[in-house]
């Protein structure tokens, strides 16, 4: 499983996309560009977390805290953003001031703008783990949407559909993450 792809396919749905809108103020199209750049980032680190002594099992005591069955969007209209401010920090570590800025620089954003956005997604983000991690996650279809001219979700789309599903494309689609979860979530 691409989680990369389920990850960016989930948060950036139109109506996660409208949600954090609402949440945050922003407009969606920041909000997508923000969520490309910070979802690698965050998943980056996740697997690099995993790798750390005793990572792994912390990061299964947090997935399992973080179960649901609701819709990312739902999940992201009740999210708890003290939870996931710590989430992130959590994900993060000492890197999290020095990533926040890079992802604020990169997206043209505030680091309080991207701040809001992280801690609005990360409870999202870890269900979103969880449920791929124990092989319970919905893989979005692959969507492409021409309406607003080609963008990088139609291209990812077009390629999912030519490849049978899968895509190649990302440096780190989290399938190191999930075999280390595996091992430990049986």
């Amino acid at each position: 499983m691409n989680l990369l792809s389920l990850l960016t396919g989930s948060l950036t749905s139109n109506d996660s996309v409208n949600q954090l809108s609402s949440n945050t103020g922003l407009s969606g199209p920041q909000i997508k560009k923000l969520l490309r750049i910070a979802i690698p980032m965050l998943l980056y680190a996740l697997t690099a977390n995993s790798k750390a002594k005793n990572g792994a099992a912390s990061l299964v005591n947090a997935l399992s805290q973080h179960k649901t069955d609701d819709s990312v969007q739902k999940q992201l209209a009740g999210a708890d953003t003290a939870d996931g401010a710590k989430i992130i920090g959590h994900i993060l570590g000492n890197n999290a001031d020095a990533q926040v800025k890079t992802m604020a620089a990169q997206s043209g954003l505030t680091t309080n703008q991207v701040s809001s956005v992280l801690n609005n997604i990360a409870p999202a983000l870890l269900s979103t783990v969880s449920a791929a991690a124990s092989g319970k996650a919905k893989k979005p279809a692959a969507k492409v949407d021409l309406s607003d001219g080609i963008d990088m979700n139609d291209i990812m789309g077009i390629m999912s559909q030519m490849s049978g599903g899968t895509t190649n494309s990302a440096k780190v689609d989290g399938s190191a993450l999930l075999s280390t979860l595996a091992q430990f979530m049986k």
